[in-house]
């Protein structure tokens, strides 16, 4: 994965989450958990790593915002 960028960590609230999961379909899940809680840039893939396992997923979270109902 790239590294983050500075701007989506530049003030409080804002948060980059990566997350590891065994396949495509738990990763998705996860995000859309996150989703429901708070604004959130989402992923529309993961990306896989030669030698590990599973999959990997980053989406962008602000915590000062709600999702829209």
């Amino acid at each position: 994965m790239r590294p983050i960028n500075e701007k989506h960590v530049a003030e409080p609230g804002l948060v980059v989450v990566e997350a590891a999961a065994a396949d495509d379909k738990t990763a998705f899940a996860f995000q859309e958990a996150l989703a429901a809680r708070w604004a959130t840039a989402t992923a529309d893939r993961t990306m896989r790593s030669p030698g590990e396992p599973g999959v990997r997923l980053r989406c962008y979270l602000d915590l000062r915002q709600t999702p829209h109902a």
